[in-house]
């Protein structure tokens, strides 16, 4: 096995900055004592060997890594957590949701397979919206700013209109936003797996990029 790291992304370290430690912790006791932590952001040169295998939790992040740097490959930390055996996962007693699978890694099937795999194990019921998995539509987050703020938040408004469920499964930071601006609640799978509320917190859409620029400078 090459060399093997671990990159939370810019969002999630802005989301909760303490859940990278937290996952790097548990990896590094069930999966990989040598891992260690990658937090150069995916649009600068990682600066890695070729070879090494990067555990993403962000979709843009993956298709990022994956594409625009020799020799690198990608793997999602759902794939890694549901290969695992034994783990404890909390039990929401059926409770029913929808899901909006990321637009990055539309073409990944085994991501959107290990998701639902981890849901189910979670005993969460999910009904699923018409444009899901492979054909799942972009939240509207990734028009911005090439269209104004006003116009994005309207295909926000309209993804999630399409979510059968006022509940709503996500995984990546930036989904947290669209749904809540489009009148969903909800839950990323990260807080799912750990028992925390998914908190929408900075949402507004050019606040939202701002801080993420901010963070990408430095990283």
């Amino acid at each position: 096995m090459g060399k093997i790291v671990f990159n939370p992304g810019c969002a999630l370290s802005i989301y909760k900055p303490d859940m990278e430690h937290r996952i790097l912790d548990f990896l590094q006791r069930h999966y990989h004592a040598e891992l260690v932590m990658h937090n150069i952001c995916c649009r600068h040169d990682p600066q890695l060997e070729k070879g090494t295998c990067i555990i993403n939790v962000c979709a843009g992040c993956d298709r990022r890594f994956r594409t625009l740097y020799e020799g690198i490959t990608t793997v999602s930390l759902w794939e890694i957590l549901d290969q695992m055996d034994g783990l404890d996962y909390p039990d929401y007693q059926g409770a029913v949701m929808s899901i909006h699978d990321p637009c990055p890694i539309r073409q990944k099937p085994q991501v959107h397979h290990a998701v639902r795999s981890l849901l189910k194990k979670m005993r969460i019921n999910l009904i699923e919206a018409p444009h899901a998995g492979e054909k799942s539509i972009c939240c509207g987050d990734n028009f911005y700013p090439k269209l104004p703020v006003s116009k994005v938040n309207q295909l926000m408004k309209k993804r999630a209109n399409e979510m059968p469920c006022s509940d709503v499964v996500v995984y990546c930071v930036s989904c947290i936003k669209s749904m809540h601006i489009g009148g969903k609640k909800p839950h990323h799978l990260l807080d799912l797996l750990v028992g925390e509320d998914t908190q929408a917190q900075i949402y507004e859409t050019k606040a939202w990029h701002d801080a993420l620029d901010v963070y990408i400078a430095e990283h």
